[in-house]
């Protein structure tokens, strides 16, 4: 199956004909006047978000791009980002359109893409070169007020907020497609381009979540069987992962690897999940020496175009049963994908210790996976939203056919290097929950054990 990365959101592609299932916007007054109205009731029964934080002069600059052509990205490490640059968009008093998986519009039997329609979502199918979809993103960001919003990390959400994913190759073409649009109609247009870092943090005392964690670790513990033995809650955390992973290792017939550390064992547990659902469908040209982002991405194309029965003869010829076997399966490998041990050993804070414990429970307790939109945050959380400066992308573009595709690859470098600085600056808006003295007595006793 020969294959590309397409450069508007970097999904996976097979090079064939369109699909004529294209799901567009509808421009609709009366849901986003109501969502607006009980806004954040919605965003706290959804996200348990219960303040978003914008400096006044980045308030003050959202305003004034009302009348403005507007590219924006954002980092998108779960569900909560969309609904957040809806209240970005009521800011600016302009709708913001943006890009959804044609999956999600099935979610809730369809009621999920009922909504987000009228709320400025489109589908895109991934697995193909999704034409219609393409067009209406210049479309949507040559019209003389256009807002299209660019999510770089694409699928899958990561679910870390300290972390961006690796971005989808060329995410800068889209908006000179949409720049190029726009001065077919008008030779002076432009669009002004934002980047943006959403930070989630834990609104709560420390002693709340302490409480909390020690009492969603006992349940957990329980049902799995395992002792506390007075240990240390980030001792716990570990000890619960090395159970779940050493059940998985034994559902796949891994074998024990007791010599080997957690991450090379979950990676391999990662790696080996995936490549059996690669083998069941029988997928072409899969490179098993590929990173596991790479094969979830090229596998949950596959399985997405399987389940909307897309009629291409190069797709693998299998059961419904098949079918739903691999997305379950995609749906469950979702939340090993970037699991390290290190991520809550360098820095325990709330935020990342509750981002492992989503993934107990969701395997544990069957609960919704984030793949599927996740549940709510145990605790409230603030969001904090950080903005680089806006600049033209006129200039960054250039007019030179030869040197079009190194001004995407530049303009996309950039836009990593600005968002990792845009992250980085948001570090300090939260901190461990555990002194230095206590995270090196963790580390020597898993090193002792």
């Amino acid at each position: 199956m020969q294959a590309i990365f397409f450069i508007d959101t970097g999904q996976f592609y097979v090079r064939v004909s369109i699909m004529k299932n294209f799901i567009s916007p509808i421009d609709s007054k009366f849901w986003p006047w109501l969502a607006s109205k009980i806004y954040f009731f919605l965003l706290k029964a959804m996200q348990n978000i219960n303040e978003i934080i914008i400096k006044p002069e980045d308030v003050e600059t959202l305003k004034k791009l009302k009348n403005e052509r507007l590219l924006f990205f954002s980092n998108h490490p779960s569900t909560a980002e969309p609904p957040i640059v809806f209240y970005l968009s009521r800011l600016v008093g302009s709708p913001f359109y943006f890009m959804a998986s044609r999956q999600v519009f099935n979610w809730q039997g369809g009621a999920i893409g009922y909504f987000i329609r009228r709320f400025g979502a489109f589908s895109v199918i991934a697995g193909i070169p999704d034409r219609d979809s393409l067009k209406m993103a210049k479309e949507l960001l040559a019209r003389p007020s256009g807002k299209l919003v660019i999510f770089p990390e694409g699928e899958p959400t990561s679910g870390e907020n300290d972390n961006l994913m690796p971005f989808q190759a060329g995410v800068a073409q889209l908006g000179f497609w949409g720049l190029e649009e726009a001065r077919k109609r008008d030779a002076q247009a432009d669009v002004t381009t934002m980047y943006c870092f959403m930070k989630f943090v834990i609104d709560a005392p420390r002693e709340k979540i302490l409480s909390d964690l020690n009492k969603s670790l006992s349940k957990l513990e329980k049902k799995l069987e395992i002792k506390s033995d007075g240990k240390h809650i980030l001792h716990r955390f570990l000890t619960i992962g090395r159970h779940l992973l050493e059940k998985v290792e034994k559902d796949y017939n891994l074998g024990s690897s007791p010599n080997q550390d957690f991450d090379f064992r979950i990676g391999r547990v990662r790696h080996a999940m995936l490549d059996g659902i690669a083998d069941k469908l029988n997928l072409q040209n899969y490179e098993r020496g590929d990173d596991a982002i790479t094969k979830w991405r090229k596998l949950f194309a596959v399985v997405e175009l399987l389940q909307l029965k897309y009629p291409d003869p190069k797709l693998p010829k299998v059961s419904p049963a098949l079918v739903k076997w691999a997305h379950k399966e995609a749906v469950f490998i979702f939340d090993f994908i970037v699991m390290k041990r290190d991520y809550i050993l360098s820095k325990p804070t709330p935020e990342r210790l509750y981002e492992w414990l989503d993934r107990y429970e969701s395997y544990i307790y069957k609960k919704i996976p984030r793949a599927l939109g996740g549940v709510p945050s145990h605790l409230p959380r603030k969001a904090h939203l950080i903005f680089a400066k806006p600049f033209k992308l006129s200039e960054k573009y250039t007019n030179d056919r030869a040197k079009k595709k190194e001004a995407v690859e530049k303009m996309t470098h950039e836009l990593r290097l600005e968002m990792q600085k845009l992250l980085d600056s948001a570090e300090h808006l939260t901190t461990p929950l555990f002194s230095a003295e206590e995270i090196t007595a963790v580390k020597k006793k898993i090193t002792d054990n």
